[in-house]
């Protein structure tokens, strides 16, 4: 069980260092700037999803494409839960499933 541990917290930091590389050194935060990677290089989101249960995201800018991870802290244990190619996504001008609508607050924004 140790050694799953070991294996799940390795995977994590390998992922961590791949995509931010030095970036994770600085001390100040740029949440305001726009992101500045090389061409194809991976992004990686983390954040706790349930008690005992880390979500890991990792996109792939170059060819589109996603994937989440769920990282059990008791065990290390890695499940991959989903992969999508996010392409046709990003080429829809909207998807909305609750009001108002893109299209609805457009028209309210021509009217002024």
């Amino acid at each position: 069980m140790r050694s799953m541990m070991v294996v799940g917290a390795l995977f994590v930091a390998c992922l961590i260092g791949i995509v931010v590389g030095g970036d994770a050194w600085r001390t100040h935060l740029h949440a305001q700037q726009p992101a500045i990677r090389p061409q194809g290089e991976l992004i990686a989101l983390n954040s706790d999803v349930e008690q005992g249960r880390q979500q890991i995201v990792v996109i792939d800018p170059k060819s589109r494409v996603m994937s989440v991870y769920h990282i059990e802290h008791a065990t290390g244990v890695i499940s991959l839960k989903s992969v999508r190619n996010i392409h046709a996504d990003l080429l829809m001008d909207e998807f909305n499933t609750e009001s108002p609508l893109p299209k609805e607050i457009r028209a309210i924004l021509d009217q002024r």
